[in-house]
């Protein structure tokens, strides 16, 4: 940039908005090489849109106090340079420049507190902030103002980021001691643990995450390590059989934590019992990530061991590893029981976001109700079959001890379930299958007893609703695991030492083998796998497979494919019908049409401003970033133009 000497060589700028900040403008280096500032012009006028743009930056919400001010009247100077001030004034950050954190002290010229509404709420919140610049009435252009940025970021002597959201842990006396943690950094910490991830893996990421803004050394990594241990304690603390009998414990547990409740009904004659659990970080995990997109349920989990199943309500974040954002204990899965509490969960996201919805709903039980999700949520359901792959697997590892003859019925009962969609009738070739294998007689019985019964439901619900894709039902059985790991310790699972979904693998020497490439019943030999359950081997492989001729399309596609030709099967003299197929395979093809675009698309730019949402005013925007269920409108009325100078007058005094 070209060191510019002369003011009148300086472009005048007014931006449009209503409100600007300095990323509005454009800088430019003004004064000698040894000596320059980065200047822009404005109007005198824009002065306090500057300001209050200043004011409102997301990362670092503040206010600017008059650190410094001096005045001259006009014809006090004979002569005079082209940058010399009517009006001087030095705005700083009101969380500087004095530092009362640990180590820090109050400036030597500073004898006492300015006293000034202006100034941080407490002087204990002011972080020695550097973030000041100047403005400078023209003494040869009154109309003009002269803005000299000396220190745009916020952030102390040290370079450290020391206030707002992106700070808001290392807010107090040891502030300074403190490593920088900011929301993503504590977000991905603790999804961590509430997966199950070891402490050794979760402390790297988490030191990984902090030395970005604050360096490697010995004392960052012990309090990293104590953070790490802290919230792990926080989580994993919970406060049990707080009396013998248990549903007075229950009742107890219930009123010491009230806040992390969002629905209760103890058991009595008419009415089963059913406890609903969200604390509010899973609520905010719900909120961020289940608006626009799925939820599914991990509804299955302790029907055998436990009194009380346990249902799991999971998001997908965006590294796509499963969340828990809630837990529902009870036996009954009755259409007015499940209502109840459904009603409830979704009552309490909109009472923080009244805009939120979901966009679809994984089930992974045949016989759960889906009529209140369809209901309640206003929604697709959609079914995922982790739960018949993975008992399947486990079951033919565990009772077939040949190896060749695991892999060929596994890949055989895969065919039956991809018959549904070619015509042919899946219980013939189930008889075929059992008398090919009669010898096998362990798993032959355990099939016949556990899954001849209940079969016949579990493909209608296949033929009935789409099916999810592996990645998610893989994502869902991560989590399962995971839980069934910390409650019932089952450490033969090896769970706590799987990183599939973390990282990837780094030793290039290792290799596996996946049999039945391509397919939802492909078998690779990893221990993973061995387990029954998905590895990230057989998903790798599945990837490429789709790419490539030859090999037979999803589950998931093909139950697409099915939902799609039977809405085109609407009979042509159903006008009504007809209307709704034709809009609701619109709708799917925008949908598809817009994933396409923004998989295969180098500027992610070009994609975000073709979208059809578009902010009108800052009334339409909330604080998690998502757009409200009602825009704010602009007026153009008389009214509404003298209650934003009015409004605009309130927030002006603030800052005086």
């Amino acid at each position: 940039m070209d060191i510019v000497e002369s003011l009148f060589d300086i472009q005048v700028q007014d931006p449009p908005e209503e409100d600007f900040s300095s990323i509005d403008l454009t800088w430019t280096k003004f004064g000698t090489v040894e000596h320059h500032d980065e200047v822009a012009l404005i109007p005198y006028a824009r002065v306090d849109s500057f300001i209050i743009g200043e004011c409102s930056n997301v990362e670092c919400p503040t206010r600017f106090h008059i650190e410094r001010g001096r005045k001259r009247s006009r014809g006090s100077l004979k002569e005079y340079k082209d940058d010399e001030y009517l009006e001087y004034r030095l705005y700083w950050c009101s969380f500087g420049p004095e530092n009362y954190g640990e180590g820090g002290g109050v400036l030597p010229s500073r004898k006492y507190r300015l006293n000034t509404r202006n100034r941080a709420a407490r002087p204990q919140s002011m972080r020695g902030c550097t973030c000041h610049f100047v403005v400078k009435r023209l003494y040869a252009r009154p109309s003009l103002a002269l803005l000299i940025y000396n220190d745009r970021r916020h952030v102390n002597k040290s370079g450290f980021i020391c206030h707002g959201p992106l700070d808001r842990d290392a807010i107090g006396p040891g502030a300074k001691k403190i490593p920088y943690i900011c929301n993503e950094i504590q977000q991905q910490t603790m999804s961590m643990i509430y997966l199950g991830i070891p402490e050794e893996s979760v402390l790297e990421k988490h030191i990984e995450g902090i030395q970005r803004y604050c360096g490697s050394d010995a004392k960052v990594n012990s309090l990293a390590s104590q953070y790490v241990q802290k919230l792990g304690m926080i989580i994993r603390r919970s406060t049990h059989e707080l009396d013998l009998d248990d549903q007075a414990s229950i009742r107890l547990w219930v009123d010491r934590n009230k806040k992390s409740i969002f629905f209760y009904q103890d058991s009595s004659e008419t009415d089963p019992f059913i406890l609903g659990i969200q604390t509010e970080w899973q609520l905010q995990q719900m909120i961020r990530f289940g608006h626009r997109s799925l939820i599914a349920a991990d509804s299955t989990f302790g029907i055998k061991r436990l009194k009380y199943p346990l249902c799991t309500l999971l998001v997908f974040d965006s590294r796509q590893h499963a969340l828990p954002v809630a837990w529902v204990v009870t036996r009954s899965s009755a259409k007015p029981d499940v209502t109840k509490w459904m009603k409830s969960l979704l009552d309490r996201a909109r009472s923080i976001e009244p805009g939120w919805k979901i966009s679809g709903f994984l089930i992974d039980d045949a016989a759960a109700e889906i009529d209140p999700i369809r209901e309640i949520f206003c929604c697709p359901v959609l079914f995922s079959l982790w739960r018949v792959r993975r008992s399947w697997l486990r079951n033919i590892v565990k009772k077939c001890t040949n190896i060749k003859i695991q892999r060929e019925i596994f890949k055989r009962l895969g065919n039956i379930l991809y018959s549904i969609w070619d015509g042919a009738d899946p219980f013939v070739n189930l008889e075929v299958l059992i008398q090919d294998f009669v010898d096998q007689t362990a798993f032959i019985e355990y099939f016949k007893a556990s899954w001849m019964p209940k079969l016949a439901m579990w493909l209608s619900t296949m033929r009935a609703l789409p099916l999810a894709s592996q990645e998610a039902s893989g994502a869902i059985e991560a989590y399962h695991v995971k839980l069934k790991t910390k409650l019932f310790d089952d450490s033969h699972l090896g769970a706590l030492q799987r990183a599939d979904w973390v990282s990837s693998q780094k030793d290039s020497s290792l290799t596996h083998l996946v049999w039945n490439p391509g397919s939802e019943f492909a078998f690779c030999d990893c221990a993973w796998s061995m387990q029954g359950n998905i590895c990230k081997h057989v998903v790798k492989v599945n990837m490429i497979c789709a790419n490539n001729e030859g090999y037979q399309p999803s589950m998931s596609f093909q139950s697409l494919r099915e939902v799609l030709m039977n809405l085109w099967r609407k009979p042509m003299d159903d006008s009504v019908e007809l209307d709704l197929s034709v809009a609701w395979t619109h709708n799917m093809l925008d949908q598809i049409k817009q994933l396409v675009e923004l998989s295969s698309s180098d500027d992610i730019g070009a994609v975000v401003n073709n979208l059809p949402l578009k902010w009108v005013s800052k009334k339409g925007r909330t604080s998690v970033g998502i757009p409200s269920s009602t825009l704010a409108l602009p007026s153009s009325s008389k009214s509404s133009t003298v209650h934003k100078k009015n409004r605009k007058r309130k927030r002006l005094s603030r800052l005086r």
